[in-house]
């Protein structure tokens, strides 16, 4: 894999010196990110590394010092500590990091993804307009559920995305956006959203074992009718069958800004026996995904495997843990493409993905130039991986 990567990379001139500035609540993944490009480019081997469109290529380290301090009122500004001009930098921000605070008049605040949207806005500022070109890799997609209009309402995603835009920046990445069609709203920029498809896998494939991957033992299922295409996509993959629950909702009473659900109804094929694999863009509270995990439970399912790229847990723990212990569900798969607890990276219950060479990947292909298609679309690595795995010989 890392071979035929940095082959592809080998002969194209750069776009710009490369920079990342992961700002605080992504600092964790940015030094992560940063680890694996210093690695490949101290090992890669070039003719043109020492010409002048190479200048700059081999570094300690590509992470440039930016901060943003804030005053006793609260206010702040974005400052960034070394020269940008002609640079192609890269802003890692993960704008669901609460475990960040700041003093409001003596208050302790957490930052919410208003604080860190308006936080990366000061640091594009602070750019000036000096860089080569920008690119924001915001993962967890800032006000993605706020994605269309259904009443006299904000549309916040598609205005988050236009004003990036009218700031200067090129490229928006994602991962797995809670709706796609919001790249509508800037349609003359790059808008990618990434799904972390063959990390699942792995991490699935590297924790449990002796799994059947066939239509006979394992099946997909989309808790919503709005994860359909996450659903298909693994199914068509994997060579699963698939089935979907549709949340029948009462739509006379409102709670907690939604109409609750009165009921998860299934739609597909006989489950009973069969391995579950419930994938999902996010797990918010949790409730939903484990109503749809107690419901297959009751139509005799096996194993149940949870799905989501996003784990919040806006709700806490417990709930899982009770599940868990109940036998509803056996592991919970999120990435740390967003803050996770302590006391969640400790559960027995819960496999975490990791990824970072991932990004690094895609940072390091964009930067020479060069298509990230393949990145997009990992089907030939997930049935590498499927295969390796049969074989007993993926690496644990």
């Amino acid at each position: 894999m890392t071979k035929r990567e940095e082959k592809r990379n080998l002969e194209t001139i750069p776009v710009g010196s490369l920079g990342i500035i992961p700002l605080e609540g992504c600092r964790p993944l940015g030094e992560k990110v940063d680890y694996y490009l210093v690695k490949w480019r101290t090992e890669r081997e070039s003719e043109h590394k020492d010409s002048l469109a190479f200048s700059g290529y081999q570094r300690n380290s590509y992470i440039l010092e930016a901060a943003v301090p804030r005053f006793g009122s609260g206010e702040a500004k974005g400052v960034i500590k070394e020269s940008v001009r002609g640079s192609d930098l890269y802003l890692l921000i993960d704008v669901a990091n609460y475990s960040l605070t700041y003093s409001l008049c003596g208050h302790e605040n957490h930052m919410s993804p208003d604080d860190h949207y308006q936080d990366l806005k000061r640091i594009i500022a602070a750019v000036g307009g000096k860089a080569r070109r920008i690119t924001v890799i915001m993962p967890f997609l800032y006000e993605s559920r706020q994605h269309k209009r259904s009443a006299r309402e904000s549309l916040d995603c598609a205005l988050a995305l236009q004003e990036m835009v009218n700031m200067g920046v090129d490229n928006i990445i994602t991962f797995d956006a809670h709706d796609p069609r919001v790249q509508n709203a800037i349609p003359l920029h790059g808008f990618e959203t990434v799904q972390p498809a063959y990390q699942f896998i792995k991490g699935l494939l590297s924790h449990v074992k002796n799994l059947q991957i066939d239509n006979d033992h394992m099946m997909v299922i989309s808790p919503d009718e709005g994860g359909m295409s996450r659903a298909i996509y693994i199914a068509n993959v994997l060579g699963l069958d698939m089935g979907m629950f549709y949340k029948r909702r009462d739509y006379t009473r409102i709670e907690n800004g939604r109409n609750p659900i009165v009921a998860h109804e299934f739609l597909g094929s006989s489950i009973e026996g069969k391995d579950m694999i419930v994938i999902d863009d996010m797990i918010s509270s949790g409730e939903s995904v484990l109503e749809v995990a107690t419901a297959l439970k009751k139509r005799k399912a096996n194993k149940i495997f949870v799905f989501a790229t996003f784990g919040l847990f806006t709700a806490g723990l417990d709930r899982f843990d009770r599940a868990y212990t109940d036998g509803a569900i056996d592991r919970v798969l999120t990435t740390n493409l967003i803050y996770q607890t302590p006391e969640l990276l400790s559960r027995e219950w819960y496999i975490s993905c990791d990824m970072s060479k991932y990004i690094a990947y895609i940072i390091d292909t964009l930067n020479h130039d060069t298509s990230i298609s393949d990145l997009l679309n990992p089907v030939e690595r997930i049935q590498s991986a499927v295969a390796r795995y049969h074989a007993g010989e993926l690496d644990i």
